[in-house]
């Protein structure tokens, strides 16, 4: 029985790993694009970057892939209401060139992956920003629950412990195995989240795959 659910956990896991891959729906959008050129040119660095970096010690990566993602230029669709809209997939947000906090976050997560980070070593961060009214998506790198978290964030191309970071306000932490509130310092205890009438974030995982977007 045990071996048994050792080889289902290794499946799923297998099934759940993500690549970055251009389908016949992208490579039609670049090619119908005013702006194929910038489009191909930056899939081009994103991809010599993850060569690059593959065998970096993981502050070095962590803070090449921070800067590079955060090099994208942003956009806005956060209401005043403080709701973040949509969520792009990688692809998406790599083919249109901008987007917003989560936009940056996922992106992170996503090539930190391919970059044999383990997804349980990362987490989204929501945060409010002190003086400010929308609260605020970073990635969060740690080593473990008890470890204080490394900060990528777009505002930044520092990537710091979150305890240096006084003008973000800890909410809540998720990826794709459990959720937390946390401190400036560590994860304190388990939550579930209630993502109201549309549950961005299932939606996302569903799209990049199950859907391969």
């Amino acid at each position: 029985m045990k071996q048994l659910i050792f080889l289902i956990l290794i499946l799923l896991n297998y099934a759940f790993a993500y690549e970055f891959k251009l389908n016949e729906k992208d490579i039609n959008y670049i090619n119908n694009s005013t702006k194929k050129s910038f489009i191909l040119n930056r899939i081009d660095k994103y991809q010599t970057l993850k060569i690059k970096v593959k065998d970096y010690e993981l502050i070095r990566k962590l803070s090449h892939v921070n800067s590079f993602i955060n090099r994208i230029l942003p956009a806005h669709d956060i209401s005043t209401s403080s709701s973040i809209d949509y969520w792009s997939t990688p692809k998406e947000f790599l083919l249109q060139g901008h987007g917003d906090c989560e936009d940056y976050a996922i992106a992170k997560y996503f090539t930190l992956l391919e970059l044999n980070i383990p997804k349980e070593k990362l987490y989204f961060g929501v945060v409010d920003i002190k003086g400010e009214r929308n609260s605020h998506m970073v990635l969060l790198y740690l080593d473990n629950k008890n470890s204080t978290p490394l900060v990528l964030d777009n505002l930044s191309f520092k990537v710091i412990p979150l305890t240096k970071r006084k003008k973000l306000i800890p909410k809540f932490a998720f990826n794709e195995n459990d959720s937390y509130k946390f401190t400036q310092n560590r994860f304190t205890e388990k939550i579930k989240i209630n993502w109201g009438k549309e549950d961005r974030w299932n939606k996302l995982l569903n799209k990049v795959y199950v859907l391969s977007e």
